[in-house]
């Protein structure tokens, strides 16, 4: 049983304050009160773990510039050219529309699309 289960169950059915309950399983009182929060609002799914990923990234590679250097990757590497951001750099230092850090072609590989 998960200890969200166990502190939601002990404050709804079995009546015990939030912050006794806290005390008892070594959690903030402030926790408990978003657990139930949680709970009165969506359910039984308040005891599933959330996930903690950002729902954005201010600091992410715009879409249009991934696309680019994905196209740019895939003409380089039909070339037989290495595929490493230098190569993508060169491109750009030839006057070809090339837009990015060289830096975001490896954040392009281990960020998953879509």
């Amino acid at each position: 049983m998960s200890k969200a289960r166990l502190i939601i169950t002990a404050v709804v059915v079995e009546g015990r304050s939030q912050a006794e309950v806290a005390r008892s399983y070594g959690v903030s009182k402030g926790w408990v009160s978003k657990l139930l929060a949680r709970y009165r609002e969506v359910g039984e799914e308040a005891f599933e773990p959330r996930s903690r990923r950002p729902k954005s990234n201010p600091n992410a590679t715009p879409p249009e510039a991934v696309d680019q250097i994905v196209a740019w990757r895939r003409r380089l590497s039909q070339a037989g050219l290495d595929v490493a951001g230098g190569d993508v750099g060169d491109a750009g230092d030839r006057g070809e529309a090339v837009e990015g850090a060289v830096g975001s072609v490896v954040v392009v590989e281990v960020q998953p699309r879509g």
